[in-house]
């Protein structure tokens, strides 16, 4: 199966509210609709991740991740570290639209949103329409996967996962506050 089939065939799954396996800049991510509660609790389940700890979204740009912004909170500078390009892959905590589902947010009035410039995250969104959860595909305890077949060794045979390589980025990315830089989690 070449990649064009095997996207066409991902983004149809995730249109059908059905998580999938990425790569990303660093590790491979679970990703589903990020509006589709069915599948955000599916996910929330196969990683067994609490609701309260919210998801970061991720898209190839911002327009992806508009309708989850409360836009009305940010001013120049913020628009201007969100689209910036960094050397190692970064997601801003922004504030979150109130119409945000709380399945996303967690406990928060914020939400987790990266840009990728990963050729896997650019086809699928583009061709789902939407912005992409992004979790690291890994079961608990265990590392976060790094390439295609140790998705499968951990998730199954028959888990779908998108056969591309991840970025170069050595770590998965830092999490920063968008307003005050303060660091999350390092890169």
């Amino acid at each position: 199966m070449n990649n064009e089939q095997n996207i066409a065939q991902l983004v149809e799954l995730l249109k059908q509210n059905e998580i999938i396996a990425y790569p990303t800049e660093a590790v491979f991510g679970l990703g589903c609709n990020p509006l589709s509660e069915s599948a955000v609790q599916k996910l929330l389940l196969l990683k067994q991740r609490p609701v309260e700890k919210g998801l970061i979204l991720i898209a190839p740009q911002l327009d992806f991740l508009l309708p989850f912004i409360d836009e009305r909170k940010l001013n120049e500078t913020h628009w201007q570290r969100l689209n910036a390009h960094y050397d190692h892959p970064t997601t801003w905590v922004v504030p979150a639209k109130p119409t945000t589902p709380k399945f996303l947010t967690g406990q928060f009035s914020t939400i987790a949103v990266r840009i990728s410039d990963h050729p896997a995250v650019k086809q699928l969104c583009e061709q789902a329409g939407f912005a992409l959860t992004s979790t690291s595909a890994n079961l608990t305890g265990l590392p976060p996967c790094r390439t295609y077949q140790a998705v499968k060794a951990q998730f199954g045979e028959h888990f779908p996962v998108l056969k591309m390589a991840v970025g170069n980025a050595t770590n998965p990315s830092e999490i920063r506050d968008l307003f005050t830089q303060q660091l999350f989690r390092q890169g």
